[in-house]
């Protein structure tokens, strides 16, 4: 039995430490607090908040209640061992083994501690220069996220898209959701370059492409980001995407710029400027919040302009040609089944970046 309490009292600590990591009675408090404001009913005359207030409750009770449970597991068993027994130790045994297991996969949480790590993403596919192969290489990546957002049940909502003029993609955005998002994939933001033989070249010769991935946190929040209305130029024009005659000879198409970086979105894919607006102001905000943490700068206004994603931060080669190997230039891992990381298998790569960046 000895043997068996060493082994539970270092379990407890390790527990005990990822609890304080991770800020748990704060969040309880925090939830109890929610809790009380949703059981009101003048709540409901506000849907907008009361909406709000309950994804906040529900995210913070998917949070934090498996621990609560596994703290309630480590106290029985604490006091099934000072019950003593010879007859007890086996079933002591496994259900220490158990709970062991439960704490890995519970702390692979403490990997998403940033500060937009629980927030859904903002997904950008841009390609770089060399024409059709590089529109075809980022329609490659998109059916990549696709397929691996599929696996990981997130959620893709297409924001817009514009297909190039003889194959793939000049860029694509999606807004993904799905538990901590952005600090899923804030591991893919960067460059990615592909070497393969051309398709598109009559020699067949060896092509190298860039496609640029940008991966923002979605901050709905005025508050969270504060933009000063002054460092806003918005103009509008015509929308040259779907939705029919009515559309293309509107003034629905929004563009955004932010005077004091250079920062510019533009959106219209929405029917409406007003959505148009929404949805570049919620990038807007997404991509100053990525330069506010790639520049550790303490608020927006001490941004640097022109020091976001750069085409020269290549995180990731795929090659195809003359040999097959996907390999991150950050974590050094790799992956010799180029085929499967093409059909959405960049988990690993996503786990290597996040064990690093712990």
């Amino acid at each position: 039995m000895d043997e068996l309490k060493s082994t539970l009292d270092s379990l407890s600590l390790e527990f005990d430490s990822a609890w304080k990591k991770l800020n748990l009675d704060e969040k309880l408090k925090e939830k109890s607090a929610l809790e009380t404001i949703i059981s009101e009913p003048e709540l409901w005359n506000n849907p907008a908040r009361a909406k709000e207030k309950n994804s906040e409750f529900s995210r913070l009770s998917a949070e934090v209640e498996p621990w609560v449970l596994l703290k309630t597991q480590l106290s029985d068993i604490s006091e099934l061992i000072e019950l003593g027994g010879e007859d007890l130790k086996e079933e002591i045994s496994a259900q220490i083994n158990a709970l062991s297991n439960s704490l890995s996969n519970l702390k692979k949480s403490l990997r998403f501690t940033g500060e937009y790590d629980k927030n859904n993403a903002i997904l950008r596919i841009t390609a770089g220069v060399g024409g059709t192969e590089a529109m075809d290489w980022s329609s490659m990546l998109e059916r990549m996220y696709l397929r691996f957002f599929e696996k990981e049940n997130f959620k893709a909502n297409l924001i817009e898209r514009v297909p190039g003029e003889e194959a793939g993609i000049k860029t694509a955005v999606y807004e993904i959701s799905g538990p901590n998002a952005y600090g899923a994939l804030k591991s893919e933001h960067g460059v990615h370059r592909l070497v393969r033989l051309s398709p598109f070249n009559a020699d067949n010769l060896r092509q190298t492409s860039f496609s640029l991935v940008e991966v923002l946190p979605v901050i709905n929040s005025d508050t969270d980001v504060e933009i000063n209305d002054k460092d806003l130029r918005i103009d509008v024009y015509h929308s040259g995407g779907h939705g029919g005659q009515s559309v293309n000879t509107t003034n629905s198409a929004v563009r955004i710029t932010h005077l004091p970086t250079n920062t510019v979105v533009a959106i219209q894919n929405e029917r409406s400027q007003l959505q148009n607006k929404e949805k570049a102001m919620e990038i807007l905000r997404g991509k100053l919040a990525q330069m506010k943490l790639e520049q550790q700068a303490e608020s927006i206004d001490k941004l640097r302009a022109g020091e976001s994603a750069k085409w020269g931060q290549q995180i990731r080669n795929y090659v195809l040609q003359p040999y097959k190997l996907v390999k991150d230039t950050r974590t050094k891992h790799e992956e010799t089944d180029a085929d499967a990381v093409l059909d959405g298998n960049i988990m690993p790569f996503i786990d290597a970046f996040l064990e690093e960046n712990l």
